[in-house]
């Protein structure tokens, strides 16, 4: 009996690819460029610049002022669709060296209103007289309502007051000052009666030259 047997062909064998060294792999690879910023623009000023654009350069010579927002009041007024509201803030300012201004501004939104009041105190700055950092004498300031009494205070004591008074005798430069409200508690009139005691401030030397 004759025996078939079934011969199966042979897969053909597929050569390997030739095996590249990992130093010759990774001088082929192509090396990750670094990341640059932006390249010039067409005016000649390149992209990547920072900060805010046609920003003013400061002024060096400009006076540096202290401000303090006092008291902010809001009122009301009733129309046909609902309510409009107005803002008005009470602002002082002084450059700590024995000047010292009030302004009062109003507008639609709070921001405004203070940026009002602070530009009308710049322009309303007053000279004070101080004697090294305290007033020279005793002094009552007053205005509509308002009284405060101002005493002048051993170095160390600091400033011995709230509300507006404070506000006026930080910005003006006084830094050890006793004081006490006597009448009313009204911002308005606390500022302003501080202000007039301030200005009725004399020293030494001015008393002499009008006795003389």
């Amino acid at each position: 009996m004759s025996q078939e047997i079934s011969e199966t062909p042979e897969t053909p064998v597929v050569p390997a690819a030739e095996e590249v060294p990992a130093t010759e792999s990774a001088s082929a690879a192509p090396a990750p460029q670094e990341r640059r910023g932006r390249g010039p623009r067409r005016d000649g000023r390149r992209g990547d610049r920072r900060g805010p654009r046609n920003a003013a350069p400061a002024d060096p010579n400009a006076p540096e002022y202290l401000d303090k927002v006092v008291h902010i009041n809001r009122c009301a007024k009733v129309v046909k669709g609902g309510r409009r509201f107005s803002f008005a803030a009470l602002v002082v300012s002084g450059d700590g060296k024995g000047n010292v201004g009030i302004g009062y501004g109003k507008a639609k939104e709070v921001p405004d209103a203070i940026r009002k009041g602070t530009e009308r105190a710049h322009k309303a700055l007053r000279p004070v007289c101080l004697r090294n950092n305290t007033i020279p004498h005793e002094v009552l300031g007053t205005h509509d309502g308002g009284e405060v009494l101002l005493r002048p205070a051993a170095p160390g004591t600091g400033v011995i007051a709230g509300g507006g008074v404070r506000a006026v005798l930080e910005v003006a430069g006084v830094k050890d000052v006793l004081s006490k409200s006597l009448g009313s508690n009204n911002p308005g009139a606390l500022v302003k009666a501080t202000l007039d005691g301030l200005m009725k401030l004399r020293t030494l030397e001015q008393i002499r030259a009008a006795r003389s």
